[in-house]
């Protein structure tokens, strides 16, 4: 079985954690071969605007010595100053990229041509896919992760994304979004494909793990973009500012993880209520997974006060670090804590002072959560080999279905 990938966003260059849950959807499936045992092959072909100078147009990467052979190819952000001709020539040096690709993944596989073509995140890859199907009839299938396509974004997505990415899904052989919320969404726009799966967003149990050793948890903890407009970064500064306030022997302190476009801001706001000098906050830059899970196991609860979201691999980290939660009741977070408060607590978006009651409740009560059903709810529905055998399966039946149809 030979599956082609098409990823939107995947490491590369320029940043190494751009994508990476969409890295670990395709590390998932190459990890348990193909159905029944025999040869799965994969290949990975990736084009992205360059963030740097490049010598010419378009510059390759090739990596043949992981367990996915992948193409990366990197093209120039600037060609004539106008930017309307910029976004059609960037288009087509797109295009020109993964032209390459293909053809370099069908002489890796000695002229075949893939089974079934995996687009990563709409909307160019899938058109591609499409396009494959259309020409080749090789079946196409896709998985969704943007949060582009929930409701409150429509004003920014536009009536025509939306509309072609309900026709993709629809002409799709399968599709797989993230979370139930993600799927509403884009049924709201016509994407009501021929098989859908929900299947998550994956965590490295072997990494993110519970701790080693019986040490006390203490403060708390945040990993995310730095992106105010989805993660509500000063929100939850300004909620530790008054838990430092009201709760001044508590443990409230507050390690926050990540970078993005609006660090600057966010340390500025810090530091003008004095959660910096104290050391009540501390920004720790941008971390490796292993960093990050090393975290997780020293923290007593894990925040995360989100506009919006999708379904956040930082709260499946730590459930599997076996780390409760106090997070927005926002789309897809309701599927990760449920209402019964075994998982974490969720919040009203935007309300900072029912965020602090929840962090308090969490802190002052630490036993009532379970750190090792926490992990085993991790393991059974997030882990490498359960959400990598889902993506198999639906593989098979996708196609068996496409022979039947042949037939």
């Amino acid at each position: 079985m030979r599956i082609l990938h098409l990823p939107k966003w995947y490491p590369h260059r320029y940043d190494d954690q751009d994508g990476d849950f969409v890295a670990r959807h395709v590390a998932a499936i190459a990890a348990g071969g193909g159905p029944a045992g025999e040869p799965l092959r994969m290949a990975v072909v990736f084009a992205a605007v360059a963030r740097g100078p490049l010598p010419q147009l378009i510059d390759e990467e090739i990596d043949l010595n992981g367990p996915v052979p992948t193409w990366r190819y990197y093209y120039r952000a600037h060609l004539t100053g106008l930017g309307p001709l910029d976004r059609l020539l960037k288009l087509f040096l797109w295009l020109r990229c993964m032209g390459r690709g293909l053809r370099a993944v069908r002489r890796h596989w000695r002229g075949r041509r893939p089974d079934l073509v995996h687009a990563h995140i709409m909307l160019r890859p899938a058109v591609l896919a499409w396009w494959l199907r259309r020409r080749h009839g090789i079946p196409y299938l896709i998985t969704e992760h943007w949060t582009l396509f929930l409701s409150l974004n429509d004003r920014r997505r536009g009536w025509l994304r939306g509309w072609l990415a309900g026709q993709l899904v629809r002409r799709a052989d399968a599709f797989t979004p993230v979370s139930q919320d993600l799927r509403a969404a884009l049924a709201r726009l016509g994407g009501v494909g021929k098989r859908t799966v929900v299947i998550p967003n994956v965590v490295d149990t072997n990494l993110f793990h519970l701790p080693t050793m019986p040490v006390p948890r203490r403060g708390l903890l945040n990993v995310a973009a730095f992106n105010e407009q989805a993660k509500n970064l000063s929100g939850l500064l300004r909620t530790v500012a008054r838990l430092r306030a009201a709760y001044p022997l508590l443990g409230g302190q507050l390690r926050v993880a990540g970078y993005g476009p609006a660090e600057k801001q966010v340390r500025q706001l810090a530091a003008e209520l004095g959660l910096l000098a104290d050391g009540t906050v501390t920004f720790l830059g941008k971390l490796t997974p292993a960093e990050v899970a090393a975290e997780m196991r020293r923290a007593a609860c894990f925040v995360l006060f989100s506009n919006y979201e999708n379904l956040p691999c930082v709260l499946i980290e730590a459930q599997a670090s076996g780390l409760p939660a106090v997070a927005t009741r926002v789309n897809g977070v309701p599927e990760l804590l449920p209402d019964d408060g075994t998982r974490g607590l969720l919040v009203p978006p935007g309300d900072e002072a029912a965020l602090a009651k929840a962090v308090v409740r969490v802190l002052e009560n630490p036993a009532q959560f379970d750190s090792a059903a926490l992990r085993r709810h991790a393991e059974a529905h997030f882990s490498i080999g359960a959400v990598g055998q889902q993506f198999r399966t639906l593989y098979k039946e996708v196609l068996l279905g496409t022979e039947n149809i042949a037939r």
